[in-house]
């Protein structure tokens, strides 16, 4: 009954977390309750991921890296190091190196939130399409973490697992020669073939991209409209939920505020749906002028567009633009969103933004220019890097480089050594202990330890010992090799609709009882399961490619042609090189 139990709910979990309906960390919480109240593990079962030593290590390693993002070096070093390649296939193969790198010490997301706006301008300096150039600099992320043990927070969870089961977790640097060949692998393969198998979306009109043209109308103010005096946030307009975008007075062009009023024959830009026009229409004192036709209406001399990425560390995620003021903060007007799965350029300042959503902005040159001073957004195609605490960063990054020595020498624990380094950067001010809580990612951390408490909840109700003796026993009679390959692509597959950490987690278990049933070493199942959930690149959902998703333009299909034969080319070499550097029979 256990079995069924932890079987349908394992089967609940990967639905729920396709679906995207509920949040992940309520998922796995909510899982734990289950299996609590079901007798199949204890309350200190339960919670036993929470208190492993490798969430101490995630969250040091977030603290770090936001610190370093925080006082400007990063942002100094890609764009720097980046503008260098005046060629173009130097420019990608350079930029692919120095993202793989980063992010074999750092988490690849933070990486790639910090290259994308440098390599986008370069892009467009170089006459590249940014679509030819953002799905290596993802898949360079992504493949720079499988080269030491904190390049991705999969490597730690199942490093820890493995620790918990009882056999020696990785060593910092293990996996580096495995690694180091994938992606160099992977880098070869992009520079072959980017120019056949990558879109070239070539940047056009702004407004058509973001179908701005099918909401923006232009109506004038004439005498004796009730409208004139009234300050423009709280005019009849207003209320009827209608943004202005700009107003035309004389020879000026004016971005709004709340102290803006309105005046007799300003000749407004607003932003509304068909049915609200028709209202307009009928409205005294006000006259519909003309419907916008191209980006002439909204760029000027004296007004500019921009294009800013919402990152994860942005103080723009899972907020509206109201709930934060942007208008008012900033002086800026959003005037579209570029998004996964399509675009959005109604109703603008109540979607909640996600991680990977593109704004296009507008505003005074004065409010671009110091909108740019600011270290909250990435804003693409800039060059323009502030070092905010210069000191501060490169000190950050020395004592980075220490922890990583010590713990690579066993001088002081990884944990240890971490969490001391991310203190230090709290201590010199490159980073404030609140915003520090910001730039950890607690639903991260909560899904990795909820997903190994599962683990335990799939040991101790006999799931894990019966799934793994169905895959022996269907392809066990094939060989060892089989029934390994068969693992990894399960989990690749799995990696689809759930995060990477979470599918190794739940393959992991699996794989461990199956490797002892045909009396193989566990730990090459396990580091060939781990690596195998980190080269899964069929898809747009990994974090780094749904960042540069909306920068580049792509489609869904963009990735699944340039990612699924780069998957399984990554796949045969794990699985070739896995069992030579770890042999299957101990």
């Amino acid at each position: 009954m256990e079995i069924i139990i932890v079987i349908s709910l394992l089967v609940i979990i990967i639905i729920l977390f396709a679906l995207e309906k509920i949040s992940v960390d309520i998922i796995t919480l909510g899982s734990l309750i289950l299996l609590v109240l079901s007798g199949i593990i204890t309350p200190a079962e339960a919670f036993e991921g929470f208190s492993s030593d490798f969430i101490i290590i995630l969250g040091s390693i977030f603290v770090i890296s936001g610190a370093l993002s925080e006082t400007g070096l990063l942002d100094k070093i890609g764009s720097t190091m980046i503008q260098k390649m005046k060629n173009k296939t130097l420019f990608i193969s350079y930029t692919m190196l120095v993202t793989a790198f980063l992010s074999a010490f750092m988490n690849n997301t933070t990486v790639t939130a910090l290259v994308t706006g440098p390599v986008v301008g370069m892009s467009r300096k170089l006459n590249i399409s940014p679509s030819k150039v953002l799905i290596p600099v993802a898949y360079a992320s992504i493949l720079g973490g499988t080269c030491t043990l904190i390049g991705t927070s999969t490597n730690v969870a199942v490093s820890s697992y493995i620790e918990s089961v009882g056999f020696e977790p990785l060593s910092f640097f293990e996996i580096f020669f495995v690694g180091l060949i994938l992606c160099i692998s992977g880098i070869v393969f992009m520079l072959i073939f980017w120019n056949k198998i990558l879109p070239d979306r070539a940047e056009g009109n702004l407004s058509e991209e973001y179908h701005i043209k099918q909401y923006l109308s232009e109506v004038s103010i004439e005498e004796g409209s009730e409208l004139i005096g009234k300050l423009a946030f709280q005019s009849k307009l207003a209320q009827m939920d209608i943004r202005i975008i700009k107003i035309l007075r004389e020879k000026l062009e004016i971005i709004p505020d709340q102290f803006t009023r309105l005046e007799k024959q300003d000749v407004l830009l607003i932003e509304c749906k068909l049915n609200e026009l028709i209202k307009i229409k009928e409205a005294t004192g006000i006259k519909v002028t003309a419907d916008m036709k191209s980006d002439h209406n909204i760029e000027s001399e004296q007004v500019s567009l921009m294009e800013i990425l919402v990152t994860p560390e942005s103080i723009l995620t899972k907020k509206t633009l109201k709930e934060i003021r942007f208008r008012q903060n900033y002086n800026l007007v959003v005037l579209g969103i570029h998004r996964l799965g399509g675009k959005i350029s109604e109703k603008i300042g109540n979607v909640r933004l996600k991680t990977g959503d593109v704004l296009l902005v507008q505003g005074k040159k004065d409010s671009i220019t110091a909108f740019k001073e600011t270290n909250e957004f990435s804003i693409l195609g800039d060059f323009k890097v502030t070092l905010f605490k210069e000191k501060k960063g490169i000190i950050s990054a020395v004592v980075f480089l220490i922890a990583i020595i010590a713990a690579s020498l066993n001088i002081v624990p990884l944990s240890i050594s971490f969490l001391t380094a991310a203190l230090i950067t709290i201590v010199l001010g490159a980073v404030t202990p609140e915003r520090a809580y910001e730039i950890i990612n607690w639903k991260l951390l909560i899904l990795i330890g909820g997903m190994t408490a599962f683990g335990t909840a799939m040991h101790n109700s006999g799931a894990s010992q019966f799934l793994a003796e169905s895959i022996a026993s269907l392809l066990g009679g094939y060989g060892i090799m089989y029934v390994l390959s068969g693992f990894v692509i399960l989990v690749v597959l799995l990696t689809q609709p759930m995060s990477n950490a979470a599918a190794a987690l739940v393959v992991l278990p699996v794989a461990i009882e199956a490797a002892h049933i045909l009396n193989c070493d566990p730990r090459s199942f396990a580091i060939a399961i781990m690596l195998g959930a980190s080269v899964s690149l069929i898809t747009p959902f990994e974090p780094s490619c749904i960042l540069v998703y909306g920068p580049g333009k792509y489609k869904f299909s963009d990735f699944v042609k340039a990612g699924l034969p780069l998957t399984i080319i990554l796949l045969i070499l794990i699985l070739i090189m896995v069992p030579i550097v770890w042999p299957l029979q101990p």
